[in-house]
């Protein structure tokens, strides 16, 4: 049994905010403002408080069948620094109250002008329901707005994003609705890396 795997890798972009095509909202959908107490429908909101638990289980109930595993060594306290970084941001999307998924902003890159969607995905049992395009547009959104809530922090000139085909099936061609152009495509051997399972008492 062969211990690696061909991957491809698929980078996006977009250049302007016009770029951005919002996909439809589902019929609950609520807006992270709108006051509400996150009991009904779906919401999605910013969260404020750096938390590595939080952030730990998002990324791993979200990429468990999808292969997600560079972040899974990481200890406690480079969670913490990395969270607590200016210009990262973690939006989560809540259907009745329960998380479905995330799309995290990276705008270390902001003196250049690009911010990354650093990662994106839903819970198994959320997918399918028109809450991920939903999710991406208004997380896409928010990446061109980014400077807005980070002081001295220079506007997004370039959105951009990576996937590849450990990724969903759909993941590429969700990109692609939302307006995102592939502007580079790369394939390589990478080994399989087992599941480390997490740090000690999460």
């Amino acid at each position: 049994m062969s211990d690696t795997q061909t991957v491809t890798t698929w980078y996006l972009e977009q250049t302007s905010p016009a770029d951005l095509v919002p996909a439809r909202e589902p019929e609950s959908a609520r807006g992270a403002a709108d006051g509400g107490d996150g009991g009904d429908g779906v919401r999605i909101v910013r969260a404020g408080v750096p938390s590595p638990e939080f952030s730990r289980f998002l990324y791993a109930s979200v990429g468990a069948d999808i292969t997600w595993t560079d972040r899974l060594p990481w200890t406690y306290a480079r969670w913490t620094a990395y969270l607590e970084r200016p210009l990262v941001e973690t939006w989560v999307a809540y259907e009745n109250g329960t998380p479905a998924g995330f799309i995290e902003l990276n705008g270390a890159d902001s003196a250049q002008g690009d911010t990354e969607i650093a990662y994106f995905g839903l819970l198994p049992a959320f997918r399918g329901r028109r809450i991920g395009g939903h999710l991406l547009s208004y997380g896409v959104a928010r990446a061109w707005d980014i400077a807005e809530r980070w002081e001295g922090a220079a506007p997004a000139k370039r959105v951009w994003v990576h996937t590849c085909s450990k990724d969903g099936e759909h993941a590429l061609a969700n990109y692609r609705r939302r307006g995102f152009r592939v502007y580079r495509t790369e394939t390589e051997q990478e080994p399989i890396v087992p599941t480390p399972g997490p740090w000690p008492g999460a």
